[in-house]
């Protein structure tokens, strides 16, 4: 095989590091490449390897045989070399079993083909980072939340780290000299820069203020709500129809019951972002749990809210 040497010296390098080495190398030619490791182990590059010819089967599953890879060299891709970064790759590998290694390999890999010959290197964070940005996405929605750099909101929503209009993935984090937290925070400082719309919108009589953003970040800005519009003490309802638009209520008197009503149907009927009414205060955001039930012929909102909020209504009742 190509990419065994034997001329090296005595390697000192971790056996961990050696073995997902021959897992990279063993992927790189099932998949028409050979490659050549730096010294340093950062990176590998990969180059064409003679066609074959016709298909050749795949035994060992870890990728399409080179007979696969045609369309592929009719575009041009396979025509050049392909260098990819390893450090990130690496620090994934080490925080996951040895049986998720063929899987990480085979998709860094098939990423490294697909972004060759991109202006932006997303490892690369000086040249990343004015470009990174955050998505708020519902938990159920995202595969695999383990393939992704992001934090939890609460529960049920994620705010996810993205560069231009995908998703950055943890192998591509893994190469920054900043962790994950820092890396979502300069995002967040990006999106604060884009400015969103407000205006004044009624709900079935309800008045709520509505913001509006030209990129799917509009939830992020609840962390700087108050240079919209005033944020009483005890906080807003919000609602997120959608990644670009964000729908508020100020908790200030007992018409926030009715509100959670209005707000909540309008999400369930806009099928978005989510369905559920939440409650920002202290920089937090938290469900307050509503169900359309219908029952005896009527619908009617079942609502649950936590302890927290709710002793801010009995409250604001007195």
């Amino acid at each position: 095989m190509a990419w065994l040497r034997r001329d090296r010296k005595p390697s000192h390098r971790a056996a961990e590091d050696i073995d997902l080495d021959s897992l990279l190398a063993l992927v790189a030619e099932s998949r028409g490449y050979n490659c050549a490791f730096a010294v340093d182990g950062h990176s590998l590059t990969l180059a064409p390897a003679p066609d074959p010819g016709p298909d050749v089967p795949d035994p060992d599953g870890l990728g399409p045989g080179p007979g696969a890879l045609d369309a592929v060299r009719r575009d041009g891709e396979r025509g050049r070399e392909i260098v990819v970064r390893l450090t990130g790759l690496r620090r994934v590998a080490g925080r996951r079993t040895r049986e998720d290694w063929p899987m990480l390999v085979s998709e860094h890999l098939t990423h490294a083909v697909a972004v060759a010959g991109d202006p932006l290197d997303v490892c690369d964070l000086a040249q990343a980072g004015p470009s990174l940005r955050t998505r708020v996405e519902a938990v159920d929605e995202v595969p695999d939340l383990t393939r992704v750099v992001g934090r939890h909101l609460n529960a049920d929503l994620v705010e996810l780290l993205t560069v231009g209009s995908r998703l950055v993935r943890p192998e591509e984090a893994g190469c920054w000299p900043v962790a994950p937290g820092r890396a979502l925070e300069m995002a967040a400082s990006n999106v604060r820069r884009e400015r969103l719309s407000v205006e004044d919108i009624h709900l079935s009589g309800t008045p709520v203020s509505r913001l509006t953003g030209e990129g799917p970040s509009t939830a992020t800005h609840l962390r700087w709500l108050a240079d919209y519009l005033p944020v009483p003490a005890d906080g807003v309802l919000a609602v997120l129809p959608d990644p670009y638009t964000l729908l508020v209520y100020p908790v200030t008197g007992i018409g926030a019951v009715r509100a959670i009503e209005r707000l909540r149907v309008h999400a369930a009927r806009t099928g978005g972002l989510s369905a559920q009414v939440y409650w920002w205060h202290e920089g937090r955001l938290r469900l307050i749990k509503a169900d359309i039930v219908l029952h005896g012929g009527q619908t009617r909102l079942v609502v649950a809210p936590p302890p927290e909020f709710a002793r801010v209504l009995a409250r604001l009742a007195a």
